[in-house]
C-alpha cells in the first residue's frame, strides 16, 4: 500500500474535474479555499462500484490528510464504505475514521454494528482497527460495547490486536473512570502475557489507571526484566520508569551502608550473589562497628534489574539511554553508578534538544557523583556553535565538576569564554569564576584577580558582573582588599548598569572604615546624580549616607542630611518609606526612640558572606528525566519517587508458580517448539513474535545471552566514536588513546564471546563480574597510556617553585600538584599554563583604562594592573617609529612606573611562547626600579601581519607575570607616500577579490578634510596620497611584515552616504581595517 500517487497528483497542475490546482493557485488551496465542490470528484469516486477507484479515492484522501488539510467533509461519503469487501480500502477507511471520529461523533455511531463486525474479522489488522476506531469515539453511550471489545481483544490470539487492547484502556479509563475494577482484570490478564509486542503497551495502561496496584507486578517483575531486552523503543522507557518506582519500594538501599561497601573496594563491578551471601561472614569487623545495621547484601531481583538494563545504555534512542541512567542513578550502588557517564557523554553529540535535555540530568547528578563525570570533562568544553542554554548548562556542569586538581584547566577555559560575543554566556560563565572562588579557597585570589581585570573591560556588562561577583568574594575576607575596594570606587563615574552601581555603593558603605577618605567623596557624587540614579542605586544611597553619617558624621551630615531630603519627595514610596525610616533612626528626634541608640549595630552589623549554590541542588527530589526535573515544578501527572524502605518487603511474593523454570527439558522445549505459531489466516502470521509460546525460562536465557552479546558489540563502537572525540579535543594524546582504545575493545569483545557461549541460566553467573573487571582494567591500561602523552608537553622544570600572590586567573603556577597521584594529567597542566595563555586581557585590543575611548596608536593602553601586579603599574603604546633593530617589526614603547614601598628589581622578559611566525625583540633589563619612580623601554615585535596576540612573561628577581600585546590592525602597516597615479595604477592591480567596500553615513562633525584624516590615521598607521577632487581622501601603506600595499580610499559626497573603499592583497587584514575605520568615522 503506498500513497505515492496522490502526493504527484496533488502536487502538479493535473488535478481532476471540480478540483482546484493547489500547486498553482496557493490562495484556492488548503483550508481557506472558497470552492466548496473541490471534492466532488472525491465522492463520486467513492460511490462508485469499482474497488481500483475507491482505492485511488481512499489514497488521495489519506495522502490530504498526512498533508494536515482537512478532509471531514468527506465523513459521510466515506463511513459508507467501512462494509467494503476490498481489504486495501477497508484499512483505509480506518485510517480515515480514527482520525475523524472524535470530530464526527453522530455519524460514527450511525456505523457502530459494522465496527462491531470488524472485531471479528479474520484479519488481525482489521481487528486492530475496528477497536482503534471504536475506542476514539468519545461517548458515553458506548462504555458498555468498548468495555466487552476490549476484554475481546485481550483474548485475541492476536498480538497486535492485544496491544491495540491495552492501547484502549486508557481512553476507556478517560472516558469514564467508573470502569477501573473492570479494567484492572484486564490489565492483569494482559500483564502476564508473554510477548514484548504487548508488554510496553500494557505497562503504559498500568500507569495510567493504576500505578498504586503495585501487588500487579509481584509475579511478572522477572518476566517484564527479562523481556526488556527485546521490547520496543518507546516500551522500554515506559517499563524501565515503571521498574524505578516498583524497586525503591520493594527493595533496600544499596547505600545505606556506604561504608561498609567502601572498606571492600577490590569487590568486582557485578559481584555475583554468592560472593554477597558470603558478605557478612567475611564484614564482621565492619558490623561491629554499625551495630545497628546489618551488612548489606543487595536483593538478586534487584541485581537482575540493573543486569538487565545495562545492555540498553548502548540503545540508539536517547530516551532509553536516559530512562536507564536515572534507574542507575536512583537505584544503583555507589560503586557501579559510574557506568552511566559513558552512555550519556555520548548521547551529548546529538541534537541541541536531546543536549539540553541529558545537560540538565548531568547537572543534577554531577553535583552529588561529582567522580562519575570528571574523566570526561573535556566532553563538557563549550564549542562556539553551542546554542546559549546549551552553553550555560555546560558551564554549570563544569563548574560543578571543578575541584583542586583540575581548577586550571577549568579556568583556562572560563579565560576563553569570556570574550565570546554572546552577553548571557559571559555573565554566567564570571558567576562560574565566582562559584569556583567560593568552592575551592586555594584560587580565590587567582579569581579575585582576574576579575579585577575585567573591571577595564570595554564591555559594560561584563564589568557589571564583575563588580557584582567581586562584591560577593570581598565578603569573605573584606580586609585584604581595600585596594580593590577603592579600583570599585572609582568605577562609578563610568559604570552605568543599575545593579553594578547598587553593589558598588554597598561595598563602600559595608567597609567604609577601610576607605575613609573616598567614601564621602562616592557619597557626595552619587548625591549631585540622585535623582537620575534607579531606584536600586537610590536605596544603596541611602544605606551609603546613613552608614557614614554613623561612622564620620563630622564630613557627611550636611550631605547626609540633603539626600535623606531628596528622598523624601521621591517619586517610588519605597525610597521615601526608607528615608523616613533612616533619618528616625539615625537623627533621633527629642522624644528619642528606643532604636536609635542601637542604630549602629542595625545598619552595621557583620554579614554572613554569600553562599554562591548550584541551582541544580535540590532538584534530585523529582525523578531525573521526567518532566517535572526539566521544569524544576511538580507537573501534572508526576509520580512521586517513592523512598526506600526501612525493611524490606517479602521477597517470595515474586516467585512464580512454574516446575523448576530454570529447568525445563528438552523434550518440552522440542514439544513448544513443534507447536504452530498461529492456527489462523494468512493475515496472522505478520507482526508477531516468537516469544508469544516459549515458556518464560527461554525467554530469559535468550534475551540475557543475546543482550551480553549485543553490548559487547555496541560498546565496541562506543568506544571507537570516543576516540574520534577525543581526536577532535585533544591532539597531543592521539596515539596513545587509539591503542588504549583497540586494547579496550578487543578485550571487550573477547568478553562478549565469552558470555554468549557460557551459561545463561541464573543472576549470579560469573561472566557479568569478570566482563566488568576487564572494563575497569582496560580503563586503567588506558589512563596509564594518556601520562605519557602529557609528559611530553612539560616544560623544563628549572623554573621557581610557587610564589605568593597570583595576577590573573592564567597566573597559576602557585598550585603544588598533590602528593598522591604524581601522574596526573592536571598536576602538569598547572605548570605549563603559563606559556599556553595570557593574563585575562578579554577584549579583541588590548585594555584601555577608560572605558569608551578607542584604541589608537597615539593612547596608552594597560599592559599590567598595578593591583595585579603588586605595586607594579605597566602600560604600554604603539610609536609608530622604525624598530631600530628589525625594519618588520612593531616598535611598542612599555612604560613602568613604581607605586609599591619597596624597589622592583631585575625586570626583564620571559622565555615567551608564541605562535608560528611571531617574534619579539626584547627590551634591555631594567635593574632597579625605586618607589614613585617611572622608566620606559622599548621592544620589537614582529605580529606576522596577524592581530594574534603576542604572549610573554614581564619578570622580576621575585615574580612573573604573564602579559599580552594584541595590535589593532592599523598598527601592523607603515606608511608610504606616492603620488596620485601611482596610487590609482596600484589600485588598479587590487581588484575584485582584493577589494572591499562598505557604505557609511558620515555625521556632520566629521565633514571637515583635518577631522577625516585625523581620525582615518589615527585608527591605521598610513600616510596620505595627494588627490585632485576635494571629497575624496586617498591613504597608502605597506604591511610591516610582507610589505604588502594597503589602498585606502574615502569618498565623502556631500549628498548621500559615504563609500569606503581598501584595496590589498591580504583581505583579512582589508576586512578588519574596514571595520575599524567605519567605528572611527561614525561615531
Amino acid at each position: 500500500m503506498s500513497a505515492a500517487p496522490a502526493y504527484g497528483e496533488d502536487k502538479g497542475g493535473s488535478a481532476g474535474p471540480g478540483e482546484p490546482e493547489y500547486g498553482h493557485d496557493p490562495a484556492s488551496g488548503g483550508i481557506f479555499s472558497s470552492d466548496y465542490k473541490r471534492h466532488d470528484d472525491l465522492k463520486e469516486m467513492l460511490d462508485t462500484n469499482k474497488d481500483s477507484l475507491k482505492l485511488e479515492a481512499m489514497k488521495r484522501i489519506v495522502a490530504m490528510i498526512a498533508r494536515g488539510k482537512n478532509a471531514s467533509d468527506l465523513f459521510p461519503a466515506v463511513v459508507k464504505n467501512v462494509a467494503c469487501k476490498n481489504i486495501e480500502v477497508k484499512k483505509l477507511v480506518y485510517v480515515y475514521l480514527v482520525r475523524y471520529a472524535e470530530e464526527q461523533q453522530d455519524l460514527a455511531l450511525l456505523s457502530i454494528s459494522t465496527f462491531q463486525r470488524g472485531l471479528k474479522d479474520p484479519n488481525q489488522l482489521i481487528r486492530a482497527s475496528a477497536l482503534r476506531v471504536l475506542s476514539s469515539i468519545r461517548v458515553p453511550i458506548i462504555v458498555p460495547i468498548m468495555m466487552l471489545a476490549i476484554k475481546e481483544a485481550a483474548s485475541d490470539m492476536s498480538p497486535y490486536v492485544r496491544k491495540t487492547a491495552a492501547h484502549a484502556i486508557p481512553k476507556l479509563y478517560s472516558l469514564d473512570s467508573d470502569q477501573k475494577d473492570q479494567l484492572i482484570e484486564v490489565i492483569e490478564k494482559l500483564l502476564a502475557d508473554k510477548t514484548t509486542l504487548v508488554a510496553g503497551s500494557v505497562v503504559m495502561a498500568f500507569e495510567e489507571v493504576c500505578p498504586e496496584r503495585i501487588d500487579l507486578i509481584h509475579k511478572n517483575y522477572r518476566k517484564l526484566c527479562n523481556l526488556l531486552i527485546d521490547v520496543e523503543e518507546w516500551g522500554q522507557v515506559v517499563i524501565i520508569s515503571m521498574l524505578t518506582r516498583y524497586a525503591r519500594t520493594q527493595f533496600l538501599s544499596p547505600t545505606q551502608n556506604e561504608s561498609l561497601l567502601e572498606e571492600n573496594p577490590e569487590k568486582a563491578f557485578y559481584g555475583s550473589e554468592e560472593d554477597e551471601a558470603k558478605g557478612p561472614g567475611s564484614e564482621e569487623a565492619a558490623t561491629t562497628t554499625v551495630p545497628a545495621r546489618k551488612p548489606y547484601v543487595m536483593d538478586p531481583d534487584h541485581r537482575l534489574l540493573l543486569r538487565n538494563t545495562k545492555p540498553l545504555l548502548q540503545s540508539r534512542s536517547a530516551a532509553v539511554v536516559m530512562a536507564v541512567a536515572q534507574l542507575y542513578f536512583h537505584l544503583a550502588p555507589k560503586a557501579e553508578v559510574g557506568v552511566i557517564a559513558k552512555a550519556l557523554v555520548r548521547l551529548l553529540r546529538s541534537h541541541s534538544e536531546v543536549q539540553y535535555v541529558v545537560l540538565q540530568n548531568v547537572a543534577t547528578m554531577s553535583i552529588k557523583r561529582r567522580g562519575m563525570f570528571e574523566p570526561y570533562l573535556k566532553s563538557f568544553y563549550i564549542r562556539s556553535t553551542d546554542p546559549t542554554q546549551i552553553k550555560i548548562l555546560k558551564l554549570e556542569v563544569l563548574t560543578n565538576l571543578a575541584n583542586e586538581t583540575n581548577i586550571p584547566t577549568v579556568l583556562r577555559e572560563f579565560q576563553t569564554y569570556i570574550r565570546s560575543m554572546d552577553k548571557d554566556f559571559v555573565a554566567a560563565t564570571i558567576q562560574a569564576i565566582g562559584r569556583c572562588a567560593t568552592n575551592i579557597g586555594r584560587v580565590r585570589d587567582t579569581c579575585l584577580n582576574g576579575l579585577v581585570q575585567l573591571l577595564s573591560n570595554r564591555d559594560e556588562l561584563v564589568v557589571a558582573e564583575s563588580v557584582v561577583v567581586i562584591k560577593k568574594l570581598l565578603q569573605m575576607q573584606p580586609a585584604q582588599h581595600g585596594d580593590i575596594i577603592k579600583h570599585l570606587a572609582k568605577l562609578t563615574d563610568n559604570i552605568q548598569v543599575p545593579m553594578a552601581r547598587a553593589s558598588i555603593l554597598w561595598l563602600i558603605g559595608e567597609y567604609c572604615e577601610h576607605v575613609p577618605k573616598i567614601a564621602p567623596d562616592v557619597l557626595r557624587k552619587m548625591a549631585k546624580s540622585f535623582t537620575a540614579e534607579e531606584d536600586i542605586v537610590k536605596l544603596q544611597v541611602i544605606n551609603l549616607a546613613a552608614k557614614l553619617y554613623l561612622t564620620n558624621s563630622k564630613q557627611t551630615k550636611l550631605l547626609t542630611q540633603y539626600v535623606l531630603s531628596l528622598a523624601k519627595y521621591d517619586q517610588n514610596y519605597d525610597i521615601r518609606d526608607r528615608a523616613r525610616f533612616t533619618r528616625q533612626l539615625i537623627v533621633p528626634s527629642e522624644q528619642g526612640g528606643a532604636l536609635s541608640r542601637h542604630a549602629k549595630k542595625l545598619f552595621l552589623a557583620p554579614k554572613p558572606a554569600p553562599v554562591l549554590e548550584s541551582s541544580f541542588k535540590d532538584r534530585d527530589h523529582f525523578q531525573l528525566g521526567s518532566l517535572s526535573h526539566l521544569l524544576n515544578a511538580k507537573a501534572t501527572g508526576y509520580q512521586e519517587l517513592p523512598d526506600w524502605p526501612e525493611e524490606a518487603p517479602d521477597p517470595s511474593v515474586r516467585n512464580v508458580e512454574v516446575p523448576e523454570w530454570t529447568k525445563c527439558s528438552n523434550r518440552e522445549k522440542r514439544k513448544e517448539k513443534e507447536k504452530p505459531f498461529y492456527s489462523d489466516s494468512e493475515g496472522e502470521s505478520g507482526p508477531t513474535e516468537s516469544a508469544d509460546s516459549d515458556p518464560e525460562s527461554e525467554s530469559a536465557s535468550d534475551s540475557k545471552s543475546s543482550g551480553e552479546s549485543g553490548s559487547g558489540e555496541s560498546s565496541s563502537e562506543s568506544d571507537s566514536e570516543d576516540q574520534e572525540e577525543e581526536k577532535e579535543r585533544s591532539s597531543g594524546s592521539e596515539q596513545s588513546e587509539e591503542e588504549g582504545g583497540k586494547r579496550k575493545t578487543k578485550k571487550r569483545k573477547k568478553m562478549a564471546e565469552g558470555q554468549g557461549d557460557g551459561s545463561s541460566s541464573d543472576e549470579d553467573s560469573d561472566p557479568s563480574s569478570s566482563s566488568s573487571e576487564s572494563e575497569r582494567t582496560s580503563e586503567t591500561e588506558e589512563e596509564q597510556v594518556e601520562p605519557a602523552s602529557w609528559r611530553k608537553k612539560t616544560p623544563p622544570s628549572g623554573k621557581s617553585a610557587p610564589v605568593a600572590k597570583e595576577i590573573s586567573l592564567l597566573d597559576l603556577e602557585d598550585f603544588t600538584p598533590p602528593s598522591v597521584q604524581p601522574v596526573s594529567p592536571p598536576t602538569i597542566v598547572s605548570t605549563s599554563l603559563a606559556t599556553d595563555l595570557e593574563g585575562l586581557t578579554l577584549t579583541d585590543s588590548p585594555l584601555v583604562p577608560s572605558l569608551l575611548s578607542p584604541a589608537s596608536g597615539a593612547g596608552r593602553q594597560e599592559l599590567l594592573h598595578r593591583v595585579a601586579g603588586e605595586g607594579l603599574a605597566v602600560d604600554y603604546t604603539f610609536s609608530r617609529q622604525p624598530f631600530s633593530g628589525d625594519p618588520h617589526m612593531v616598535s611598542v614603547h612599555i612604560h613602568f612606573s613604581n607605586s609599591s614601598e619597596t624597589p622592583i628589581k631585575g625586570l626583564h622578559v620571559g622565555t615567551p611562547k608564541l605562535p608560528a611566525g611571531i617574534s619579539i625583540q626584547e627590551f634591555p633589563e631594567i635593574e632597579s626600579l625605586a618607589p614613585g619612580e617611572s622608566a620606559t623601554a622599548v621592544m620589537g615585535i614582529n605580529f606576522c601581519d596577524s592581530t594574534q596576540a603576542a604572549n610573554f612573561q614581564l619578570c622580576t628577581q621575585t615574580r612573573q607575570f604573564y602579559v599580552s600585546i594584541q595590535p589593532p590592525v592599523g598598527e601592523l602597516m607603515a606608511p608610504v607616500f606616492m603620488s596620485e597615479n601611482e596610487f590609482k595604477k596600484e589600485q588598479g592591480k587590487l581588484t575584485g577579490m582584493s577589494e572591499i567596500t562598505e557604505k557609511l553615513t558620515l555625521p556632520d562633525s566629521c565633514r571637515s578634510d583635518h577631522i577625516v584624516v585625523q581620525k582615518v590615521t589615527t585608527v591605521a598607521n598610513l600616510g596620505r596620497v595627494p588627490c585632485g577632487t576635494s571629497d575624496e581622501y586617498r591613504f597608502a601603506g605597506r604591511t610591516l611584515t610582507s610589505g604588502s600595499l594597503v589602498l585606502l580610499t574615502l569618498d565623502a559626497r556631500p549628498s548621500g552616504a559615504a563609500q569606503l573603499t581598501v584595496n590589498s592583497e591580504k583581505m583579512v587584514i582589508g576586512t578588519m581595517l574596514v571595520k575599524d575605520v567605519v567605528q572611527a568615522l561614525t561615531q
